[in-house]
């Protein structure tokens, strides 16, 4: 069965990619982890890796091309001569591939299953078929048509002052559809609580010197103890889909990485496996990694709950927007003239009621014991 490697997203804000260049060629046998080209932003630079063994059975984009993130980049196969399910078109020729002839019966009985238009999902043939909707799917394409049919059909009325429209650039792109997922699918809701703050300075300051750390690992302690509060209350670590519940199986933790200009979501995977050690050690390097503008594809995508912190501005008080396909966002804030902090967060109100955030936050201002 023919294998997809998807374009990843490099932060959060970007919807689209440039190809840079390719390190594989058609009929090459590759190894798990190989790198198999680079993609890049305004900002950053991210390598592609294999998943798993095998040959290249197709290359759908060239160095220079400008890609859609999820879209298919390449397809791998445990055999050379596999064959390749509908490939998705390059995205130059996506336009040509919308709006071919009506879909087969069997594909739009799995269109309407989905409610989804057929002239959202490129056809590879005269008909649109089902294969053709499921490279579509695995892509991430239900995804954008979600964001896509979100949006106002029709065309805001323009100011009246003089000025001229400029189209936005990719991180500007990627961060409306963040907004409008937001404000579309999630009922978002907002609840904070004060607290003391010296109980946990004092926490992060004993683990510092116990561990032999030269800076307060305080943010990265936080963020630990709610992937704990997750693991006994996996409800915070799921989402909304189709009117029913989506259970997450792995706690991969989204938190905020200001590099310059740039406001990253990096997310770190798996994180319910590790220790509190390993996980402080995993989010620095997730954090230079990010200032550094050098981000792999797994650590900027596939958050199913987050963390963020205004500490460091000084900032006491802050409301995040929750990333796509999360229900919850923790908001970590700097203590008040008065000396008392706030802690928040945003939540997904179909999905937690104030009490479960309740509970959360009630959980997260008290350090471990």
């Amino acid at each position: 069965m023919a294998i997809p490697v998807h374009v990843p997203r490099v932060n959060n804000n970007d919807d689209t990619v440039r190809v840079v260049e390719l390190l594989c060629s058609e009929g090459q046998f590759v190894k798990s982890g190989q790198i198999l080209g680079s993609v890049e932003t305004d900002k950053a630079v991210v390598d592609v890796a294999a998943d798993c063994d095998g040959h290249v059975l197709k290359v759908l984009q060239q160095p220079g091309a400008t890609a859609r993130v999820g879209s298919v980049l390449f397809w791998l196969g445990h055999a050379p001569d596999e064959m390749v399910p509908a490939d998705l078109l390059p995205t130059a020729s996506l336009a040509d591939a919308f709006h071919k002839g009506r879909p087969t019966a069997k594909a739009q009985q799995m269109l309407e299953a989905l409610g989804v238009d057929a002239a959202q999902v490129p056809a590879t043939g005269e008909r649109l078929t089902v294969a053709d909707v499921e490279v579509w799917r695995a892509a991430g394409g239900q995804r954008i048509a979600m964001s896509v049919a979100a949006m106002p059909q029709a065309p805001e009325t323009m100011p009246e002052v003089p000025g001229e429209a400029q189209d936005l650039n990719t991180e500007a792109r990627g961060m409306l559809m963040t907004v409008k997922w937001h404000r579309d699918h999630a009922a978002h809701a907002y609840l904070e609580m004060e607290y003391d703050p010296k109980p946990w300075d004092d926490y992060a300051a004993a683990w510092a010197r116990t561990h032999k750390m030269m800076l307060s690992p305080l943010m990265p302690l936080l963020a630990y103890r709610l992937v704990e509060v997750a693991v006994t209350m996996p409800r915070i670590n799921a989402t909304i889909v189709n009117d029913r519940l989506f259970q997450y199986h792995p706690v991969n933790l989204g938190f905020t990485v200001q590099a310059g200009a740039t406001l990253y979501l990096t997310v770190l995977r798996d994180a319910q496996q590790m220790d509190a050690g390993r996980f402080i050690e995993s989010m620095g390097t997730l954090q230079r990694n990010a200032m550094a503008h050098k981000l792999g594809a797994n650590e900027t995508s596939g958050a199913t709950l987050a963390f963020s912190s205004m500490a460091r501005w000084k900032v006491s008080r802050h409301i995040p927007i929750l990333a796509p396909f999360t229900s919850l966002m923790v908001a970590h804030a700097a203590p008040r003239d008065t000396g008392r902090a706030v802690l928040g967060a945003s939540y997904d109100h179909r999905l937690l009621s104030g009490f479960d955030v309740t509970q959360v936050l009630q959980t997260l201002i008290k350090p471990p014991a």
